[in-house]
């Protein structure tokens, strides 16, 4: 019998996200990805599954092409849209063309069924290895423009000066710094920060603005991304 392969990509469980319409093989994968030491979510379409992005953060996505209403090459578009998060898809139509469309949108990998659960586990430590050597795990000194934050010690320095900030502030910018040029939502935001209100996120992006931008009605760093939330556009 082939054993579990375990995952060592990174220092503590994956969380991954787990999206397929067909209940027996959902149950399937999360549990032998379970076994394997990830941490699984797991949704039956897309509309679950951007309930489950909206309220927390993945290591790694896998979503089946072919969902009903929605499906998994529309979903991942929409992601990749606004997140770099390493996306695998799934599917039973192996030709050519659907992998060349799955890999042009953004998607990571593309696996066709019927496969062996410990591909798709081996394949997904892969993936999770490559975004761990190609970003580091954490960057915990982001620069822009003459700024530069460090995000363990809670510091924005201009040049050799210190910036003031107050403890929400630090909180919004650890967030965005952690994801350099990557729009995260104001959902995410509120919730992360312990704002509670989008409308509260907005007054500190606009207070932190004042602090960092030369014209705060016109932002150089930090960005809005209309109708969906806010980005760090980092050197």
């Amino acid at each position: 019998m082939i054993a579990v392969p375990a995952f060592d990509a990174l220092d503590r469980p994956p969380h991954l996200l787990l999206v397929d319409d067909d209940d027996r093989i959902r149950d399937l994968l999360k549990r032998f990805l379970s076994q394997a030491g990830a941490r699984v979510s797991a949704a039956a379409d897309a509309a679950g599954a951007r309930r489950l992005l909206d309220a927390m953060d993945f290591d790694l996505l896998i979503f089946d092409v072919m969902m009903p209403v929605e499906d998994g090459f529309s979903l991942a578009e929409s992601v990749r849209r606004t997140s770099k998060v390493p996306i695998v898809l799934l599917t039973a139509r192996g030709m050519p063309e659907d992998r060349i469309r799955g890999l042009s949108i953004g998607a990571d990998d593309y696996v066709a069924k019927p496969f062996e659960p410990q591909e798709l586990a081996l394949r997904i430590n892969a993936i999770l290895r490559r975004t761990v050597a190609n970003r580091g795990e954490a960057l915990e000194t982001v620069t822009f423009g003459p700024f530069s934050f460090n995000s363990v010690r809670g510091e924005l320095m201009r040049q050799d000066l210190p910036v003031r900030l107050t403890e929400a502030e630090v909180a919004l910018l650890r967030i965005l710094a952690a994801r350099p040029g990557e729009v995260v939502s104001r959902e995410e935001l509120a919730r992360r920060t312990g704002a509670g209100l989008e409308r509260s996120v907005d007054v500190q992006v606009t207070r932190l603005r004042r602090k960092v931008e030369t014209d705060a009605r016109a932002p150089v760093y930090l960005q809005t991304a209309r109708g969906i939330g806010y980005r760090l556009a980092a050197d």
